[in-house]
């Protein structure tokens, strides 16, 4: 069996696609889907808390939310930016929750996957 892989090896593995196969052999291949979706966003907005993920992903993802983000903190990919803001979800009755950012190593990683994206479509182009 493989050695599983961490989100920081998952998410600057730009070329590696995964088969189906691949997927569904993974028990957590949910979680992994939201660490995308989350490292995603987090490309696209310089913080964001659950409130925003949970209006992008869909219903089953909901669940995963949590893993994903403790995951991906875990791995030094996001990191809290010391802020809360209140949770918009009616059965938290507004708790506060977190408010995230990317972190260096998170900008590096999405820094290299977008010079493989270029890099393949300049190949493509040739």
């Amino acid at each position: 069996m493989a050695r599983k892989l961490s989100p920081a090896e998952r998410l600057a593995s730009a070329e590696k696609d995964f088969l189906l196969e691949e997927i569904a052999d993974q028990s957590s291949w949910d979680q992994f889907i939201v660490e995308q979706a989350v490292f995603h966003f987090g490309q696209r907005h310089n913080e964001w808390s659950c409130n925003d993920l949970r209006d992008v992903l869909p219903e089953l993802g909901h669940g995963f939310l949590g893993a994903a983000i403790n995951s991906l903190r875990t791995a030094g990919i996001i990191e809290h930016t010391d802020r809360t803001v209140p949770s918009t979800q009616a059965n938290t009755h507004a708790h506060r929750i977190a408010v995230w950012t990317l972190t260096d190593k998170g900008r590096a990683i999405a820094a290299q996957r977008q010079a493989a994206r270029a890099e393949q479509s300049k190949a493509a182009a040739a």
